[in-house]
């Protein structure tokens, strides 16, 4: 890894990654950041590692193959780590197109455009790795027991995810087609600092600080499995670093809350009352339940997650308060 394309890289995620990548000794030349700067993206995420020698920063669209193409000869890229997507579930049901063209288009423009930069002849050139970044949302939902392994079905349940799983199958095609040295990552939901306030966490940590009520969907008994960003960006590097090319890695933090409860959690570490939690109608088609067996990516490659929710939450807590101006609120999905 000397020639990093990084997509998406001014998002949540993909923010975190790049510290952390730059951050360490890994021999790496040059971080090539693409990102198209919707509302969900803010180059104040990377913070000091913009001014790091080897990072560049290029404002577009994945979808814009001549840019792709342009980025690829003029960096010779070696290694592509793909966060670039339209991720908010409200947001696919209120309009699903943008969440097909960019999930599924981008990702084979960049499929393709790699696949041509890197081919000699019938072979690729030795050392390249093309990472898909995906989620445990593919898979569906769960009931109240058990766990998705990497082979369990795809059965995706909103226009997000539907897209998510579709551009999971084009990575695969593209492996059993053309030998793409690509590997697909599904993560379960991410929680820390820079987050854009219409996810969960930092929605309800925003609202509380606010004094404004807490939308929370149905009763509140949705379950998901929490992992810190750091704890997702140091399993994506043993990714990298150690993962059998067409392979696919669960990467789960271990931590299942209801929704319910992390709400109250928020409301208790700021000192809150609940009267804040308003209990409005849940959305269509919401999952109840996601879990990960992460017995693969731990067997495999050494990872395990470090952080817990407990001192996790704490300190993406006091990271809102001590950056009250990051992102909006007044959106009605905020």
């Amino acid at each position: 890894m000397e020639k990093l394309l990084v997509t998406g890289g001014a998002g949540f995620i993909g923010s975190n990654f790049i510290r952390e990548t730059l951050g360490r000794e890994n021999g790496l030349l040059l971080l090539v950041n693409l990102d198209l700067l919707t509302y969900a993206g803010n180059p104040e995420n990377l913070g000091p590692a913009r001014k790091d020698p080897r990072y560049r920063f290029v404002q577009g669209d994945i979808r814009d193959r001549a840019l792709v193409e342009k980025l690829f000869r003029e960096y010779d890229f070696d290694t592509v780590v793909h966060f670039a997507a339209e991720s908010h579930v409200d947001r696919s049901i209120l309009n699903p197109e943008p969440f097909l063209s960019t999930n599924i288009l981008g990702s084979q423009i960049l499929l393709e455009t790699a696949r041509r930069h890197w081919t000699l002849g019938s072979a690729y050139r030795p050392g390249v790795r093309f990472l898909h970044i995906s989620t445990d949302e593919v898979y569906g939902a769960l009931g109240a027991s058990g766990r998705f392994t990497e082979e369990s079905p795809l059965a995706p349940n909103s226009p997000y995810s539907a897209s998510k799983a579709a551009g999971d199958l084009m990575v695969r095609a593209y492996c059993q087609t053309y030998g793409m040295p690509a590997v697909i990552t599904r993560c379960s939901n991410n929680y820390g600092p820079c987050q854009f306030p219409e996810k969960l966490i930092p929605r309800m940590i925003r609202r509380a600080m606010a004094d404004l009520p807490l939308p929370v969907y149905g009763d509140g008994s949705q379950v998901r499995e929490w992992i810190h960003v750091k704890d997702h960006c140091t399993a994506l590097t043993a990714v990298l670093d150690r993962g059998q090319p067409g392979e696919i890695y669960n990467i789960g933090g271990g931590s299942e809350r209801t929704n319910l409860e992390v709400v109250r959690l928020i409301l208790a570490a700021l000192g809150k009352p609940e009267s804040l939690i308003a209990y409005v109608k849940d959305r269509p088609g919401h999952d109840w339940r996601y879990a990960l067996d992460c017995g693969k990516i731990s067997a495999q490659l050494g990872w395990a997650p470090v952080y817990s929710f407990e001192e996790g939450i704490v300190e993406t807590i006091r990271w809102y308060l001590d950056h009250p101006g990051r992102g909006e609120i007044s959106s009605p999905l905020v």
